[in-house]
């Protein structure tokens, strides 16, 4: 008897050869889209969780013969992913909305929604591994073959416990090339359809502009001083600035400068050289451990603080009412709100969790 697998279809290519290969190793497969986002009339419409998306996952399983479900997830999207994203901007921190995502909906809602059609699997079309692993006795989550394309940091948030019931199926393919190949040669629509690069609920990638009309967000000018407090000019608000950012500042100094920190208490933007964003400390909560272990001692490992970035040797303090990280050497522009993931040796991802001081 076919296992069977319910596949996360968003209209693209990856999800769609997705269930290409599915099909070849054995499995029963059931396509499904997740109806997350109804944008204004004025607003255009997201490419991989509107109802283009649900049309084109429709026609592909309508081609290879499977059948295809939609899901309303709207409401919790909304309240799990949405407000999470306005919120989190209200209190000067920058968020990750795709990890939300999948920590609630893509392997959350959706796995329930598995289990209750009696699959034995949930599958998506992210780029990452999942194997037995004898030194952990478990099923772990384990990087991409290909560093460019791994979408682990994403990841982190999939309970430990869900790992063994989980399969990738683009675990194996190196470059998007070789996904789009596969399509070409099982003549699926989609093919050529392009990537999702923006947070696909925010119109045009201006994410002010939504936070003003979905969040009611009101601007408020303030302050941007060096970490003295000298003030060298005016914000137009804080959700115009986020770490790192040197562009846009509309200051002139003797040098180059940086945004180093958004002070929410004294509205102000703290801006610095270069040289004064690099730091080795950070906190972090809402921590997911992704490896069995009671983790009492400190943890010698590597790990990441933004999707782009490097991972660097750091060693991970379990404490009482916090968890602290220290990294071997000075990392750039850590960010309260964004992510911590942390990977050992053999790429396997031991868990992460969300940056809240630095």
């Amino acid at each position: 008897m076919k296992k069977k697998v319910l596949l996360g279809m968003s209209g693209g290519v990856d999800s769609s050869v997705s269930a290409v290969l599915l099909q070849k190793q054995g499995y029963e497969v059931i396509g499904c889209t997740m109806k997350l986002w109804e944008p204004s009339e004025s607003e255009e419409e997201s490419s991989c969780c509107g109802n283009q998306a649900i049309y084109d996952a429709k026609r592909v399983c309508d081609k290879l013969g499977i059948p295809h479900y939609t899901i309303n997830c709207k409401q919790e999207f909304k309240e799990k992913v949405v407000d999470n994203f306005i919120q989190e901007y209200k209190e000067a921190r920058t968020p990750n909305p795709c990890i939300e995502c999948n920590r609630y909906l893509k392997f959350g809602t959706f796995y329930q929604k598995a289990k209750e059609l009696e699959c034995d699997y949930i599958a998506t079309g992210h780029y990452a591994s999942i194997e037995f692993s004898n030194r952990y006795q478990q099923y772990v989550l384990k990087k991409s073959k290909e560093e460019k394309k791994d979408q682990t940091y994403f990841l982190y948030t999939i309970p430990k416990e869900e790992l063994a019931h989980i399969i990738f199926p683009l675990q194996d393919y190196l470059n998007k090339e070789d996904t789009r190949k596969i399509a070409e040669e099982n003549n699926l629509a989609v093919a050529h359809k392009k990537d999702s690069q923006e947070i696909c609920f925010v119109p045009n990638d201006n994410y002010q502009s939504f936070l003003k009309k979905y969040g009611k967000y009101q601007e408020k000018k303030g302050s941007i001083v060096l970490k003295n407090g000298k003030v060298l000019g005016q914000h137009q608000g804080l959700i115009h600035y986020t770490i790192g950012q040197r562009k846009g500042l509309r200051i002139s100094y003797q040098e180059p400068l940086y945004v180093l920190e958004l002070n929410k208490e004294k509205n102000q933007v703290v801006v610095g050289s270069e040289k004064e964003l690099y730091g080795r400390q950070l906190y972090v909560e809402e921590l997911n451990w992704m490896i069995a272990n009671n983790f009492k001692e400190p943890i010698k490992c590597k790990a990441k603080v933004r999707y782009r970035a490097k991972e660097a040797d750091c060693v991970v303090y379990i404490e009482e009412e916090k968890t602290r990280v220290i990294f071997d050497s000075e990392q750039r522009a850590i960010t309260p709100g964004q992510s911590i993931v942390f990977y050992d040796e053999d790429s396997v991802v031991l868990g992460g969790g969300k940056i809240v001081l630095f």
